[in-house]
C-alpha cells in the first residue's frame, strides 16, 4: 500500500507563505531548467520577487514568463514538514504603488530576518544596509500570476 502525503487546506498554505521568506524559483532554460533562490514578500495574496536587471534570470524571463515557484518549511530531522509549488507566469510590476509597497515590505522584512550581507543578492553593498533598499532605486519587482498550486505535508 503506498502512502501519500495529506494535502495542506487554504490557511496553512497561507500561513507557509506569510511565515517564509526564501523561495526557489525553476525557469526553463534552453537545455535544463534554472532554478535560483529568492527572497519573497506575500502581499495580498501575492507572491513578489525582486529581479536585478542583468544576467541569466532575465534573459530566462524575457523568453518565456512561466514558472515553478517552491517554498518550503521543516524540521531538520524531517519529523514536520510542509511544501507548496505554485506554477504560474512572472509579470513585471508597473504600478509605482504596488512597486513601492512591495520594496518598503522587502526592505522591512530584510532588516527584521536577514544579515546585511544579504543585500548582494539585491545588487547593494552590505554597508548601505537594509534602509537602502528604496522605492527611489530601480529595482524589477515582479509577481507571480498562480495558475496551480499544490501544498503537502507531513502525514
Amino acid at each position: 500500500m503506498v502512502v501519500k502525503l495529506p494535502k495542506m487546506k487554504r490557511p496553512e498554505v497561507d500561513k507557509l507563505l506569510r511565515d517564509q521568506f526564501l523561495c526557489r524559483i525553476a525557469f526553463k532554460g534552453a537545455e535544463y531548467p534554472y532554478i535560483a533562490p529568492f527572497q519573497y514578500v506575500y502581499l495580498k495574496e501575492r507572491l513578489y520577487f525582486h529581479f536585478t536587471d542583468y544576467g541569466r534570470k532575465m534573459r530566462l524571463l524575457e523568453n518565456d514568463n512561466r514558472v515553478c515557484v517552491e517554498i518550503e518549511q521543516f524540521h531538520p530531522d524531517l519529523r514536520e514538514y510542509h511544501f507548496v509549488s505554485l506554477r504560474g507566469a512572472l509579470t513585471v510590476v508597473e504600478d509605482p504603488q504596488e512597486r513601492a509597497a512591495v520594496i518598503r515590505r522587502m526592505a522591512e522584512d530584510g532588516g527584521a530576518k536577514l544579515s546585511p550581507n544579504f543585500l548582494a543578492a539585491h545588487g547593494l553593498k552590505r554597508e548601505e544596509g537594509w534602509s537602502s533598499f528604496t522605492p527611489e532605486r530601480p529595482f524589477v519587482i515582479v509577481k507571480l500570476e498562480p495558475w496551480e498550486e499544490l501544498g503537502i505535508k507531513s502525514p
